[in-house]
């Protein structure tokens, strides 16, 4: 083979990032019906934790400190909520694997490696972790500092450090989108380990 035409047959399996996004987008609004279950689950973990942490937030602007108890009780719940919904969401994927066998199979078929199987589904974890984070960083900051204001009136909002919100802004924005991307590896991993012939058999 020459040089020309093995060029052009590694451009054929190793697909750029740009096509695996468009890829992972298109899987996305086709099972819009499941990304909403999973982005829900996403939501919900994350902003319990935006709500934990404005709670946080609110007393050191209003000069008061948290009791040590309440601190560790409250992050053994946010711990629980997010490892709940890295379960949920790596329960998607692998229902997501399941339905997709037929595709999946069809494209190691046609020379897609397995680097780029296990990319589609991270990018499509991770498209989902960023909204679902958003969404759940606006629910829980605008639901905590109502419920807070009502209590104490609005004159904390006036003593917030935007250093520490913003913090706390890219820190449930970060574990929103790590667990989600964490916890689509092993049904990715399981989806690029998936022989073709084999997939191409599967029944759903």
């Amino acid at each position: 083979m020459s040089r020309v035409q093995t060029k052009g047959v590694e451009k054929q399996i190793s697909l750029p990032w740009r096509e695996a996004f468009r890829i992972s987008m298109r899987s996305i609004v086709i099972r819009f019906g499941r990304a909403i279950i999973t982005v829900s689950g996403v939501v919900l973990g994350i902003a319990f934790l935006m709500s934990v942490l404005t709670s946080a937030l609110a007393s050191s602007a209003s000069g008061m400190e948290m009791d040590a108890a309440v601190r560790a009780r409250q992050a053994w719940l946010v711990a629980m909520s997010i490892i709940v919904c890295g379960v949920g969401i790596m329960n998607s994927m692998f229902m997501s694997v399941t339905e997709r066998f037929r595709e999946i199979g069809t494209m190691k078929c046609l020379g897609a490696l397995d680097s780029f199987v296990v990319r589609l589904f991270l990018i499509e974890s991770g498209l989902m972790g960023v909204v679902g984070s958003l969404a759940g960083i606006l629910l829980g900051f605008v639901s905590m500092a109502l419920a807070t204001s009502v209590r104490r009136g609005f004159g904390w909002v006036a003593h917030i450090r935007g250093d520490q919100l913003l913090e706390y802004l890219a820190f449930s924005m970060a574990v929103g989108v790590i667990v989600s991307i964490a916890a689509a590896i092993p049904p990715a991993v399981r989806a690029a380990r998936m022989p073709p012939a084999a997939a191409l058999r599967i029944e759903i």
